[in-house]
Parts: structure tokens; sequence; C-alpha cells
């Protein structure tokens, strides 16, 4: 059964009906899904999954508790043993989910270093995402190095300088790249 990583930014609110088609699109094949916790994109994707009648749909949080379950689904709770609140704590759920996904559907504010790391980290994984970049209105697809560096050029100047000094962007890029490249 093909499972889909759902998640986004923290401070998009509303999905823009382009992610809901597709989310419906999700619920009416039967894929299973997995969706996070948080506030912002993750509860209006649950929102969006409830109305639909998502009832393949598994909620991922770190800690004993989600933070948010709009459906009453089955969790995942995912131990880490990294200080509660901080960024690696919650992206161990992120880094579950890239596993067990067979692809990504992920909202994008064009700056939130969250979101762009599971498209990051699904490529790792030689998984597909589809990112829909909230400014632009706009899907973009990200299955190799090339189409990642497409999706980064969303990015201002600004944004690019604090995902470099928070996730090492440029440095996983080149990784990516690395790992890509003909031997």
């Amino acid at each position: 059964m093909t499972t889909v990583f759902i998640a986004g930014s923290m401070n998009i609110k509303h999905l823009h009906p382009k992610v809901k088609e597709r989310i419906e699109n999700i619920v009416t094949s039967e894929f299973d899904v997995v969706v996070g916790d948080a506030d912002g994109a993750d509860t209006s994707i649950q929102q969006c999954l409830l109305a639909l009648g998502g009832s393949r749909t598994k909620v991922y949080c770190s800690g004993s508790v989600p933070r948010n379950n709009v459906g009453k689904w089955s969790v995942r709770v995912v131990e880490t043993k990294h200080e509660v609140g901080s960024r690696a704590f919650f992206t161990a759920k992120d880094l579950l989910m890239a596993d067990v996904a067979d692809y990504g559907l992920m909202v994008w504010d064009a700056k939130s270093t969250g979101t762009l790391s599971n498209v990051i980290e699904l490529l790792a994984r030689k998984k597909k995402s589809v990112v829909f970049v909230n400014k632009e209105k706009a899907f973009v697809t990200v299955g190799n190095v090339e189409q990642l560096e497409g999706l980064v050029s969303f990015m201002s100047d600004h944004a690019k300088r604090k995902a470099d000094e928070k996730m090492r962007l440029q440095y996983r890029i080149d990784s990516l790249k690395h790992e890509q490249a003909p031997l």
C-alpha cells in the first residue's frame, strides 16, 4: 500500500484549494497518510483529511501525546532522547515519517526549514515530493538534486542564510549531489 507523508509550514493556517484537491485524490485513492501533530499546516491538513473521511491516517508525535489529533486517528509516538521542545526533538517524528512514506506532499512558505528538511530527507531516501509553494500557488516536483535546487530558488537570500544556519542547507544539497554523482 502507498503511504504519503503530508506536512507543511507552521505559519500556513489555511490550505489552498489546489492542495485540498491533492489531498482528496490521496484519500480517494485509499493511500495511507502519515501526518505530524504541529499547529499550522499539520492541523489544517488534519482538518482537511477529517472532512474528506481520511480514515487511513496516522498521526506522528514526539513526546507522549500529540499536540493535535483532530480526527482521533491512531498515533505513533516517536521516542527521542533530545531535549523536549527542541528542533531535534520534533524532527525525530519527521525522520520516521520520511522512512515509512513512499512519497511526500508538502505545503511550503518558501522559508520554513522544517518543511524543506522533510523534502531533503525524502530525497535522501530516493523518494519524491510534490511541494506546493504557497506564494507561487504552484506545485513543484522534487525527485532529484536539480529539482531541489529549483525549489530552493524560491527562497529569499535572507531565508537561505537562515536555512544555512539552522540546517546547513548548502552542505545538505552538496551531500546529495555527491551521492547522486555517477561513479
